[in-house]
């Protein structure tokens, strides 16, 4: 197994690391995600990652569920041997209100503390290896955020901390005054990043090299649309379906953005190019996304876990220059397929 280094840190973490946002919905209730994370665990996964917000789609019934199915299935495991991630919900000023302290949540210190708790709670832990924040905060400054995490970090409620769904410019300035005032640094970046959203390619991927901070990439199959499950005839079956005839204008915008005909056409060569190498294509969407120096682990999902056996193929694979050079002529004809 190879282990990686996040950022500057001392977490080493497998290449694949086991995310848990379905975890107490209707399609993976409490067994399934026990055997789910059993799986990942017993492959070698010793990276799991969840949040105060999930499962998703978020609500105010079912929100923090998951780190308590987490916390529970933790407590069959020796603590150390797992490096477990959670993240504080980003602010409500931002694109959309997450259905957690009445819906006015921030990224202050306020909100931070209270958000640990919860997780420590939930989690049934003294500590959290790493601690994100879901989303940056458009009002509150950044400096009293890492003010706040910093003292977590030094209090050993948290080991350290990281970022998610930022900006090139939101990592370097949060760097920036973690250097000036010497509070704890962001390790991490966790980003949307797959063959159909090569977007941290353009400008954080040389910022996440130059400053050392990893890159832990999200739906690496697009919200599963790269399986290529979308492009099947009279196939009805993916969340991206429902949400298209949803009324929630978020999730529609989503669907509409994930599973378009331009990122659906992009599939339909990568399907091609799976099956010229011999491939899963979900193997060798999972391989691409970890297959840059600046990933530390890929965040994988599963609703079963049979889902698993594709993208654990991936833990240990590296995509031949043939193969990445194809799937480069792909994203060079269709650009951006998901805007």
């Amino acid at each position: 197994m190879e282990y990686r280094y996040i950022g500057k840190s001392g977490l080493r973490v497998s290449p694949i690391c086991m995310g848990t946002m379905t975890f107490g919905t209707q399609t993976a209730d409490e067994k399934v995600a026990f055997a789910i994370m059993d799986k990942a665990y017993d492959a070698g996964v010793n990276f799991f990652d969840t949040a105060e917000l999930y499962p998703v789609p978020p609500s105010e019934k079912l929100v923090g569920l998951t780190e308590e199915i987490v916390g529970r299935w933790l407590k069959t495991k020796p603590r150390e041997s797992v490096i477990l991630a959670s993240k504080v919900a980003g602010a409500a000023n931002g694109w959309f209100v997450p259905p957690i302290r009445h819906g006015f949540t921030a990224v202050d210190s306020f909100h931070i503390e209270r958000a640990v708790e919860g997780s420590l709670k939930r989690l049934q832990t003294d500590y959290i290896d790493l601690y994100q924040m879901h989303w940056p905060d458009s009002i509150v400054p950044i400096e009293e955020s890492l003010k706040a995490f910093d003292r977590l970090v030094q209090s050993g409620k948290i080991r350290y901390i990281g970022t998610s769904n930022d900006t090139a410019y939101g990592v370097t300035k949060a760097l920036m005054q973690s250097e000036f005032h010497n509070y704890a640094r962001f390790q991490s970046i966790q980003n949307n990043f797959s063959l159909l959203n090569r977007r941290f390619l353009d400008e954080l991927a040389v910022v996440a090299k130059n400053e050392q901070i990893s890159l832990l990439p999200y739906s690496p199959l697009a919200g599963g649309v790269l399986s290529g499950k979308y492009n099947q005839v009279n196939n009805t079956e993916g969340r991206f379906f429902s949400y298209l005839n949803t009324t929630n204008k978020r999730q529609r915008l989503m669907a509409e953005r994930f599973a378009n005909d331009r990122s659906l056409a992009s599939v339909q060569k990568y399907l091609a190019i799976a099956a010229d190498a011999q491939l899963h294509p979900v193997t060798m969407a999972t391989a691409w996304s970890k297959q840059f120096s600046f990933v530390a682990s890929t965040i994988i999902g599963a609703t079963n876990p049979e889902q698993l056996d594709a993208t654990l193929a991936a833990m240990d694979l590296t995509l031949s220059d043939e193969v990445l050079q194809a799937c480069d002529r792909v994203h060079q004809e269709i650009l951006y397929p998901m805007g």
